[in-house]
């Protein structure tokens, strides 16, 4: 369900379950976890997420669940909120290939990735009207912040996706490629980064995640980014981009 493959760095986890269009169950959760703290370990110095087949993740797996005795706060409090934040806090570059249905939980998974690629062919949006169920794993906050109020209710109560390229359009994500382009920009991207500056990157990750989350005014973050920019002095990278920089030279970064 699960796969987690290592090369140069970079660690590439793929949701393997085709046939249900990437959906996850319980246990399909444990392991997409257990796989980021296996690359962690590693010591990788990127990730990159992908979906097997005709999409990226159509959300949660709903095949077995009795709707009467269905544990809603064990699944997202116990099992998917859990998940999102430990990916959000990957100490590396993560990147996602969002394509086809990228919905509810794979939502989800994509927001709490660093940088989102998107093919044309992706589905995002709210059709859990149909359900009557609500977004959920923070798509009402990603929708609000990127396209305001109207149009986050809009897409709620119509259940209509947005595509790839209305995505990116609308600053939901970050780029669009052609289906059979995504995946090799999403890697390339990913090697570049595993071999830049990643100790500089991690420290910039931070900073966006106080910036969201604190909502940071502007001199407070110029506090925070002087405070970082401080800490990195004491890095070999920082010492090796100077150098490099100097010498007129391509730097060779190691990431501490």
């Amino acid at each position: 369900m699960i796969d987690l493959a290592i090369a140069d760095d970079v660690a590439t986890v793929v949701l393997n379950a085709p046939s249900r269009l990437n959906a996850l169950d319980e246990q399909a959760l444990r392991d997409l976890g257990r796989a980021y703290d296996d690359a962690e370990r590693a010591g990788v110095r990127a990730l990159v997420l992908r979906g097997d087949g005709r999409a990226f993740c159509a959300g949660r797996d709903i095949s077995g669940v009795d709707p009467r005795d269905d544990d809603v706060s064990g699944y997202l409090d116990g099992l998917v909120t859990p998940l999102l934040q430990r990916m959000s806090r990957f100490p590396a570059p993560t990147f996602a290939v969002a394509h086809g249905a990228c919905l509810g939980v794979g939502l989800g998974l994509l927001i709490a990735t660093d940088v989102v690629y998107v093919a044309e062919s992706a589905k995002i949006g709210s059709p859990f009207a149909a359900l009557g169920a609500t977004l959920d794993s923070g798509g009402h906050a990603l929708f609000v912040d990127r396209l305001g109020a109207h149009r986050t209710l809009d897409l709620i109560y119509t259940g209509r996706l947005m595509s790839g390229a209305e995505a990116v359009g609308a600053g939901l994500f970050s780029r669009v490629f052609p289906d059979d382009e995504v995946v090799e920009a999403t890697t390339d991207a990913a090697v570049a980064a595993a071999r830049g500056a990643t100790a500089a990157f991690l420290a910039s990750k931070q900073l966006v995640a106080r910036i969201r989350d604190e909502r940071l005014a502007l001199w407070e973050s110029v506090e925070v980014e002087n405070a970082a920019q401080a800490a990195l002095c004491d890095t070999d990278d920082y010492r090796e981009g100077f150098a490099a920089f100097q010498e007129k030279r391509r730097p060779e970064f190691r990431g501490h």
